[in-house]
């Protein structure tokens, strides 16, 4: 009996302890909402964008757009937020509009955008609690999307701005003393849509009325080189991307990267990887902060995606979102890992487009569309009242690794950052549809989980799941996708057959920077992911798509040559992939 008694006890323990290795995007913080009234005409939301994450003293400090605040981890999974607004004054309505974070030395500095050129400098030496002081008054050059890289090699610091279709991004050093720039400013990139196809504007690229912007500077060195990256062409659009320049120089010569856009990811659930930021893990491995976009209510309706990312050995810089908003290894599991081949955790989404049934329907939004693999539709009851409930059937019994809940906003109270609101659930499973267990328990929950993803210590077999409310911060109970990832009973897909790509020859007139793909369609395949780059070792692009066996590429650079490859997917797994084509 005494054996017995331990063990429980030691499972109990052990469960309570036990560390989650997997994260899914859009990351799960507490985002503030919009705090302009102008932007909450369709109602109010959540919404951030252009993130900046520094690793400083070990630990991951993450700044975003008007949050009245920040947030910081260990492990890059639990982030806990630091109220701070940086106003002074309260003179600017922006707080922190798309904020430069850099360290230099032992010290952590912030600034914001504005055009206004008096908008201070903040420091901290213990940024893990709300402890700023001024560093500098007033920057004499102002900037708008600034971005700061201190270059320890050469104890120098330079200064990059800009957000603008007519003007390019411009840099200047500043004095390390005097925290200002000595008046030398220089051009440092800008767009050239007629020749790279992912710069032009629109949601396909084929918008012509209105010129491309270029935003979200943010430099990395690496092995002597500067890589200035740049966000283009609009953060509404699921082609919103990061490129990047090369130089030797941090001020000149710049030349564009081959592999372009970098940080690419038009299809999926979260789409959308621009203006974001480059940084290093504990374990001296690269990931990407970026723009994830919603545009739904507004524009400016968007959310926070981390993907890994780094030099290869020939040191192009790559960022690899192929199945980006799955379960994706943390990094202190991705250790050793190829990043060049991504840190999917294998897990696949069960039920896509499967059945769902629901306690309730508010008008339009229909139950499916917390199926459908678009974080832009959603599915809501007709109350936030404890009691509604989301079902969905996975087809079979399968095995389910982890599942994640993302809300949507529907009649929302709040503007600006909120504090102290929470969301509380239950989930079951059963193999029938009528005995249900819990397998998910969140009735204690006191935090804001917008974006909540639970990786189940032990998986569990089932065939329907059910997420029952109990609390929500605020507004109806509403879903823009209620996902469940682990792997089904049935069988992959195979391989892809009669992959084509069409393209202008560059003997004769035609549109060069668009490339349409065909390929059979697959009976076991919920999606396909190509593969793209322009080289064979170096495929390092991806696009996910779903129900469709075509695709319309939109985002190459007119003179090159592409090399892409294809593989189906389903709940079961993925297919081997396909030859790789060459198209001139």
């Amino acid at each position: 009996m005494k054996k017995i008694v331990i063990f429980i006890i030691w499972c109990s323990f052990y469960s309570v302890i036990a560390q989650q290795k997997t994260y899914c995007n859009p990351i799960n913080i507490d985002y503030g909402y919009t705090p302009f009234d102008v932007f909450s005409k369709q109602g109010k939301h959540r919404a951030t964008a252009d993130p900046v994450i520094v690793n400083f003293r070990n630990k991951y400090f993450l700044f975003s757009t008007n949050q009245e605040g920040y947030w910081w981890s260990n492990d890059m999974l639990n982030w806990k937020f630091v109220y701070r607004k940086f106003l002074r004054d309260n003179k600017y309505t922006h707080d922190l509009n798309a904020p430069a974070v850099w360290a230099m030395k032992d010290t952590l500095y912030v600034y914001g955008s504005t055009w206004q050129s008096d908008f201070p400098i903040w420091k901290s030496t213990n940024p893990t609690v709300d402890d700023w002081q001024i560093a500098l008054d007033t920057l004499k050059v102002g900037a708008w999307d600034p971005a700061f890289h201190y270059d320890e090699d050469k104890n120098k610091l330079y200064l990059y701005w800009g957000s603008s279709n007519v003007w390019p991004i411009l840099g200047t050093e500043i004095n390390t003393k005097t925290m200002q720039s000595e008046g030398y400013t220089v051009p440092i990139v800008r767009l050239f849509p007629e020749d790279h196809g992912w710069e032009r504007f629109g949601e396909y690229n084929d918008n012509v009325f209105l010129q491309p912007f270029i935003e979200g500077a943010w430099m990395t060195k690496h092995n002597g080189k500067y890589y200035m990256q740049y966000g283009a062409p609009a953060t509404e659009f699921s082609g919103y991307s990061d490129g990047v320049y090369v130089s030797k120089d941090p001020l000149d010569r710049f030349e564009y990267q081959s592999h372009n856009p970098f940080s690419y990811k038009p299809g999926g659930f979260a789409r959308g990887a621009g203006h974001g930021a480059t940084f290093q893990d504990n374990y001296e491995n690269y990931w990407h902060v970026s723009t994830i976009f919603i545009s739904t209510k507004n524009n400016f309706e968007r959310r926070i995606g981390i993907w890994p990312a780094g030099f290869d050995k020939d040191d192009v810089m790559y960022c690899n979102t192929a199945y980006g908003d799955y379960p994706t290894l943390l990094p202190e599991f991705a250790k050793g890992k190829d990043f060049t081949k991504g840190l999917f955790a294998n897990w696949m989404l069960l039920n896509y487009q499967k059945p769902v049934q629901v306690s309730s329907t508010l008008g339009g939004f229909h139950a499916n569309y917390a199926v459908d693999e678009d974080i832009k539709t959603y599915w809501s009851a007709i109350s936030g009242n404890k009691g509604e409930w989301y079902q969905t059937d996975l087809g079979e019994v399968s095995t389910v690794n982890a599942i994640q809940i993302n809300y949507a906003d529907q009649d929302a109270e709040f503007k600006g950052k909120t504090l102290g609101k929470f969301h509380q659930y239950k989930i079951y499973g059963s193999n029938d549809g009528k005995n249900w267990r819990v397998i998910v328990d969140k009735s204690k929950n006191n935090t804001d989980v917008p974006h909540d993803y639970i990786e189940l210590e032990n998986p569990v077999k089932a065939r329907y799941l059910k997420l029952e409310n109990l609390h929500m911060s605020t507004g109806k109970f509403a879903l823009s996708g209620f996902r469940i990832f682990g792997k089904g009973a049935g069988n992959k897909p195979e391989k892809v057959e009669n992959f084509i790509a069409l393209r202008s020859s560059p003997e004769k007139y035609g549109e060069r920077r668009s490339i349409w793909f065909k390929w059979q369609q697959n009976q076991l395949a919920d999606g396909y992911v190509i593969y793209w780059g322009k080289s064979l070792d170096k495929l390092y692009g991806s696009i996910m798509v779903y129900g469709k066996n075509e695709y319309f590429f939109t985002g190459a650079d007119r003179t090159d040559a592409y090399y892409f490859q294809i593989e189906a997917f389903n709940a079961n797994g993925t297919s081997e992939k396909s030859d790789i084509i060459y198209v001139k």
